[in-house]
């Protein structure tokens, strides 16, 4: 095998980490499929795949990080969450971002809802807040989802055209 063939066979499979990163919360999802393609275009000496496609790219990934500590703070804030509920969402993510799985899913919920017991002292205001949370969570992940098939349909198109 060759050099060149080694370097694919690593961007493919960085690329699979990191769409199965979109789902599992332990991989940094979109930046491993963004690195995988990187590598792959490098490999090739970036003769199909240049520097305006994976600036696009790059962009592409920068979206998902946003989406990743945005989405459950803008679910919070559809459902009347108050500032300090959204900022709890917002830093209940970041927090959870160390704890795994088990943090990802309740870190912004968590956030969510000490900050808004915080701001009106309603629990059933704050479940409710924090319920939201979570669909912001799921709806941030679809968009992760989307961006990553978006990234991939952009990497195979520039390889081919």
């Amino acid at each position: 095998m060759d050099t060149t063939t080694l370097w694919y066979l690593i961007a493919g499979l960085l690329v699979l980490a990191g769409l199965a990163g979109v789902l599992l919360p332990a991989l940094p999802g979109l930046p491993l499929v963004f690195a995988g393609m990187l590598l792959a275009a490098w490999a090739d000496g970036f003769e199909r795949v240049g520097g305006w496609t994976l600036a696009v790219l790059g962009v592409l990934t920068l979206l998902s990080f946003a989406a990743d500590i945005l989405s459950g703070a803008v679910g919070a804030r559809r459902f009347g969450a108050g500032p300090l509920a959204v900022a709890g969402a917002a830093l209940g993510t970041i927090v959870g971002l160390f704890f795994g799985l088990p943090g990802l899913l309740l870190g912004p919920f968590i956030g969510a809802v000490l900050g808004e017991l915080w701001h009106t002292r309603h629990l059933r205001q704050a479940t409710r807040v924090g319920l939201a949370t979570w669909l912001g969570l799921l709806l941030g992940t679809a968009l992760k989802v989307a961006l990553g098939f978006a990234m991939l349909g952009l990497f195979v198109l520039a390889w081919i055209f």
